[in-house]
């Protein structure tokens, strides 16, 4: 009985390597919204203890460098938002590849797993018909 060979295999494993490459970098492009988002949360931590700290504060000095420093961080909060507009963008490209390249990987693995099983009820009927003709010969 012969072995059973996808003849496509080649390009299967170079469409699996493509898929791998796909999901790492749709990794990169999540870890660096995850990483925005944190710059966010800290911003926004900074601009709440920036406003407990002045909380009751008279004095002019203290009331302008706390308007600059909460215009500092209104600033860096409007960029922050810019790059994960950006990065989402990214993050949606990089889910489509993905999804192109399982979509080409499901349809060889189907297409490998149909031959596969022509093949097994080839061998079966083959090893069938030998065991018929053992049979026939064994009872003459």
């Amino acid at each position: 009985m012969k072995k059973f060979s996808f003849e496509l295999q080649k390009i299967l494993d170079y469409r699996n390597f493509e898929k791998q490459q796909a999901e790492g970098e749709l990794a990169k492009s999540i870890s660096v919204e995850n990483e925005i988002n944190e710059k966010l949360k800290y911003i926004a931590e900074q601009y709440a203890a920036s406003k407990a700290m002045i909380k009751g504060s008279l004095n002019f000095d203290d009331v302008m460098s706390q308007s600059q420093y909460k215009n500092l961080l209104n600033y860096q909060k409007e960029e922050l938002l810019k790059q994960l507009a950006e990065a989402k963008l990214i993050t949606e490209q990089k889910r489509e590849v993905l999804r192109q390249c399982i979509k080409k990987t499901t349809a060889l693995e189907k297409l490998r797993d149909n031959q596969k099983a022509d093949w097994k009820a080839a061998a079966d009927y083959e090893e069938a018909e030998l065991l018929d003709d053992a049979n026939s010969k064994i009872n003459i």
